[in-house]
C-alpha cells in the first residue's frame, strides 16, 4: 500500500509506548495496533487530530505515501 503509517518512529523520538498513546487518545490499544502496523481501511479525523494534538505533530508527519 502506498500509504505507510510511520507512528512507530514518532512513538520512539518521544518516548513513549503504545499503550501509553492509547490510554491518552482514548482508544483501544488493538485498533492504535491495527494503524501502526498499516492494515487500517481508515482513520478518522478526531482520532488523526487526538494522536497528533498528543505526539505534538502534523498529520504529514504521522502519514507518508509512496507512490512506488
Amino acid at each position: 500500500m502506498p500509504i505507510s503509517v510511520k507512528l512507530d518512529e514518532l512513538l520512539y523520538q518521544r518516548r513513549m509506548t503504545l499503550t501509553e498513546l492509547a490510554e491518552k487518545v482514548d482508544i483501544t490499544l488493538a485498533n492504535l495496533s491495527i494503524l501502526k502496523t498499516g492494515k487500517a481501511k481508515a482513520v478518522r479525523f478526531s482520532t488523526l487530530e487526538a494522536i497528533c494534538r498528543e505526539l505534538d505533530c502534523q498529520p504529514g508527519d504521522l502519514l507518508g505515501y509512496d507512490a512506488e
